[in-house]
């Protein structure tokens, strides 16, 4: 039995405790424990996940493993034993390979045969293969929620970068109105100087002749008293005191207090009011389900149709009105109330729109238009734009910028953009109102375009 405790502990040192083989290319980690090189880099691969990496064996933290030569050496002392005839046994010379002594059963502490050996080491194997099911279903679980954090990330990243030019988008038009109002102002303070300075220097020159008349009068009286006695008497007796310049002309009177109307407006919805239209609603356009007010500026859907005539401007099923005003260049501004509406379609769409084919309401048909539906704030884009709104807005602002290739929606309620179309315009455009079919005896709220301030004198 004195040969059978050294054999035993060569053949434990020369076994793998991951895949249970006799040790290849031999590596020991920080703990002092050896595996198989090729071993040690697929467990370190598989644990990459993890914060730290464990012993296979003792479950110490490992930080690096390195090669062990002595113990290669040794490992292949090992196999050439293996491979000699045995005659080393606990039974002394002459015992059969069958009778060859591996390490002890982790169960009895009984030395194993070859053959019990072999069959020990499939039934671990075996195990760790069924440990490794659910292991590759927490990494596939881990890579999906790594997946939709990415996913998070991207659609934080649009939903920042949509903001972002949405504040540039504002910027660039305050800043291009403000620039506006600037010269307006410098032109119309440019223009009551000069009316001003024109009447002042006038009273100059009037006054400047009244000056030289007078000097002209005192220089002759003075003259006068230098003469004779006999030539003052004689003078005397002629009237040659010029009665126009006998009295002094006052000036005109000038103001000089600035007119009003220089006060600088940094209000958003204030400077596009500047271009406000008198929109009206077009009853040739309008769907038989939708009633306008006598001044048309209101309309609301009814259930029932109405019977009017089936001219080609009248749009059909679409139920939807167009403004009687068209636009082929310039700004124009409206406003129209939507109150608590729970459907609606704003915005402007060209005139050469398809009256007859229901057609969805987008850029590439024809129309540029924001709505609420179903609870959402859209953009009619392709796909659709979901809009930010943080207030219901009671009250909806459409400016055009015909030259710019631009219609921007404003919330007039808390003054924000709530989106900007940008497109190439050709023809005439027209305002564009969708109060939306009415439903189950809902919906029933008129739009209301909202009356217009009268046009400011040096509209922009």
């Amino acid at each position: 039995m004195a040969s059978v405790a050294p054999l035993r502990k060569a053949l434990e040192e020369a076994t793998c405790a991951i895949c249970l083989e006799s040790l290849t290319e031999p590596v020991t980690v920080d703990c002092g424990h050896n595996f198989c090189r090729a071993c040690m880099v697929q467990y370190s691969r598989q644990r990459k996940l993890g914060a730290k990496l464990p012993c296979p064996e003792c479950r110490a933290p490992v930080h690096s493993f390195r090669p062990n030569r002595q113990l290669a050496n040794i490992v292949e002392s090992v196999k050439q034993l293996r491979a000699q005839p045995g005659d080393v046994s606990p039974g002394g010379p002459g015992d059969t390979h069958e009778d060859q002594l591996l390490p002890v059963c982790l169960e009895d502490g009984e030395a194993l045969s070859v053959d019990h050996a072999e069959e020990v080491a499939q039934g671990c194997k075996a195990r760790l293969r069924e440990s490794l099911a659910p292991l590759r279903q927490d990494l596939e679980k881990s890579l999906a929620l790594v997946a939709e954090e990415e996913k998070k990330i991207q659609e934080w990243q649009d939903k920042v970068e949509s903001r972002r030019q949405e504040i540039l988008g504002e910027f660039k038009t305050l800043h291009q109105l403000l620039s506006e109002e600037e010269q307006l102002l410098l032109r119309r303070l440019a223009a009551e100087e000069r009316e001003t300075l024109q009447r002042l220097q006038e009273n100059v020159t009037r006054l400047s002749a009244q000056s030289a008349a007078l000097i002209g009068l005192i220089m002759e009286t003075e003259e006068r008293c230098q003469q004779p006695a006999a030539e003052l008497l004689q003078a005397e007796k002629s009237p040659w005191i010029r009665s126009e310049c006998a009295t002094l002309q006052p000036p005109e009177a000038v103001s000089l207090a600035l007119r009003g109307g220089y006060k600088i407006c940094l209000d958003m919805r204030e400077m596009l009011r500047r271009f406000s239209r008198d929109v009206t609603l077009d009853p040739d356009t309008a769907h038989p389900t939708l009633v306008l007010s006598e001044d048309r500026k209101r309309v609301r859907a009814k259930a029932k149709r109405q019977p009017l005539p089936k001219n080609l401007e009248r749009f059909d099923p679409a139920v939807c009105v167009l403004g009687a005003e068209g636009f082929s260049g310039g700004r124009h501004y409206w406003e129209v109330e939507v109150g608590d509406k729970l459907r609606w379609h704003l915005g402007v769409c060209k005139e050469s729109v398809s009256r007859k084919n229901p057609e969805p309401l987008l850029p590439k048909n024809g129309y540029w238009t924001v709505g609420l539906s179903n609870g959402e704030y859209k953009g009619l884009t392709s796909p659709a734009t979901s809009l930010n709104v943080d207030t219901r807005p009671s009250q909806v602002g459409i400016f055009l910028d015909y030259e710019a290739g631009e219609v921007s929606f404003y919330n007039v309620t808390d003054r924000s953009c709530l989106f900007t179309f940008t497109a190439s315009f050709g023809g005439v455009i027209r305002p564009f109102f969708s109060p939306c079919a009415k439903l189950g005896g809902k919906h029933t709220t008129s739009l209301i375009i909202c009356p217009g301030p009268a046009p400011v004198r040096g509209n922009l």
